[in-house]
């Protein structure tokens, strides 16, 4: 597959990979619109699937842009803006987020999906169905 945004900016290749992906068809591993696209798909077919936000990684989240007191961030002297960083998530698991703002009293992050509010479109080649 490869995965393009509407002005043609690919963000994804298995392709570009050189091997096919593999994913379990409504396991909940893919965005709920490419399970959608390829769920009745025979061995050998294309399709080009065009998915809403919805469908894909949804809309921006205002609750997933968090403002930090600057006395609460470590290593604050090396962030910059535009950097990706970890958060702890409440389980430990790290969370991505992207440094979108620094001032003297707090530092601002986005833990957004990069694609979310995007729609996409990918373009599916179905070359295997296992068991």
């Amino acid at each position: 597959y490869r995965g393009t945004l509407d002005d043609g900016t690919q963000f994804d290749s298995s392709y570009d990979r050189g091997e096919p992906l593999e994913f379990t068809v409504g396991a909940g591993q893919m965005i709920p619109g490419f399970d959608k696209a390829v769920v009745d798909m025979e061995v050998g077919e294309k399709r080009t699937a065009h998915l809403e936000p919805a469908d894909a990684y949804g809309e921006p989240r205002e609750e997933l842009v968090v403002s930090f007191p600057v006395d609460q961030v470590p290593n604050l002297d090396q962030l910059s803006e535009g950097d990706r960083i970890f958060l702890q998530g409440p389980m430990g698991q790290p969370i991505p987020a992207v440094v979108t703002s620094i001032t003297e009293e707090a530092v601002t992050v986005d833990a957004n999906h990069d694609l979310a509010g995007k729609p996409l479109n990918f373009d599916i080649e179905l070359v295997e169905v296992g068991e």
